[in-house]
């Protein structure tokens, strides 16, 4: 079992970061936050699949002004993105959201950033400092002759100790940069530099394809060390699947259990059975499903058997039939055209 980094415990409206908790999965929305009814729409389907946390945009007034409503209608917390105006923070902070975003390259003056302090302490609400290899601060980009790890450490730590300064610590701490290998070592260092919660990313990591395998490798790797309170798998793809891929990267390594986690054959020269549709419809019909639960879709009698009795359900496939498991337990044969449908109704209908 990995131990985990220990940090402090921030409160982001009714969940927890850090401290212990349970580490969370979010994203942000794709809509123009001013549109209330598209933002509100997204985000209920970004919860459908698993959200913890949201953040909007806030780049205007129009923005700022639509948290309120957005909020009253939503079941997570929301977190207002804010850059370059911190009268956009206050305003949204006026207006209800739950945690602040600020970047430390554009936000402006220390004058600014106790403003925003001060409005979030009375509040309650707490502040994350997030900080990209795209925009850090031009002093810190000359000072270290660049982005690198300690640049990034040095950018977000300035910004915590002005913020420790003013008696302000309710704060979660990101560095992300598009390369893996920077995140890594960047992140490592900032869990040796504080113990505020720490919210892992890859930035602008790609597609859904590559970009999910680069957040794996980049999130997987900090979370497996035991570094990481909350992560945001950042995708050029539907927000829903952010929200797919880091619910996979928790549960790949034992961290979180919700959903399906289906187990399925790589195929070879050994099958008799058409695997490959089979385990697409079966994942297609089932993706709605949040009760944890382990699949096993299996094709040969190598190491089929075993891996279908080892699941909470599982199918051995054979020559134009298969063996259904549950619970370890052989069930009955089934026919190969009977495997989807079958399968779907043991998932609909299994109680854990």
């Amino acid at each position: 079992m990995m131990k985990r980094r220990d940090s402090i415990a921030v409160k982001v409206g009714g969940l927890t970061i850090g401290g212990g908790a349970p580490v969370s999965v979010q994203s942000m929305t794709c809509t123009k936050t001013s549109d209330t009814e598209a933002t509100v729409g997204q985000i209920q389907a970004l919860t459908g699949a698993g959200c913890e946390i949201v953040r909007v945009a806030v780049p205007d007034a129009a923005a700022a002004a639509a948290i309120s409503r957005i909020r009253e209608r939503i079941s997570i917390p929301l977190v207002a993105d804010i850059h370059f105006d911190y009268r956009l923070a206050l305003e949204a902070i006026r207006n209800g959201a739950d945690k602040i975003r600020i970047n430390p390259g554009n936000i402006g003056s220390e004058d600014r950033t106790r403003k925003v302090l001060n409005a979030a302490g009375e509040k309650g609400i707490p502040v994350r400092i997030g900080v990209n290899a795209g925009s850090l601060e031009k002093e810190i980009l000359a000072r270290f002759n660049g982005v690198t790890a300690e640049a990034l450490v040095e950018s977000a730590m300035g910004h915590v100790r002005i913020c420790e300064r003013l008696g302000f610590r309710d704060l979660v701490i990101a560095i992300k940069a598009s390369s893996v290998p920077l995140t890594l070592e960047a992140n490592r260092l900032l869990a040796r530099s504080c113990d505020y919660p720490i919210h892992l990313g890859v930035t602008e990591s790609g597609t859904l394809k590559t970009g999910a395998i680069r957040s794996a490798v980049g999130i997987g790797t900090l979370l497996a060390e035991g570094i990481g309170d909350t992560v945001r798998v950042s995708l050029t793809a539907d927000p829903v699947d952010e929200i797919r891929a880091g619910w996979e990267i928790l549960k790949t390594l034992g961290l979180r259990r919700r959903g399906l986690t289906i187990i399925s054959c790589p195929t070879c020269g050994r099958l008799q059975t058409d695997m490959i549709p089979i385990v697409e419809a079966v994942e297609k019909a089932l993706s709605g499903v949040e009760k944890p639960l382990t699949l096993a879709i299996m094709g040969c009698a190598v190491n089929g058997p075993g891996e279908a009795r080892e699941a909470d359900i599982g199918i051995a496939c054979g020559k134009r039939e298969a063996l259904l498991f549950r619970r370890g337990e052989t069930v009955r044969k089934v026919a190969e055209g009977d495997i989807v449908k079958t399968l779907i109704e043991e998932v609909e209908k299994w109680n854990g």
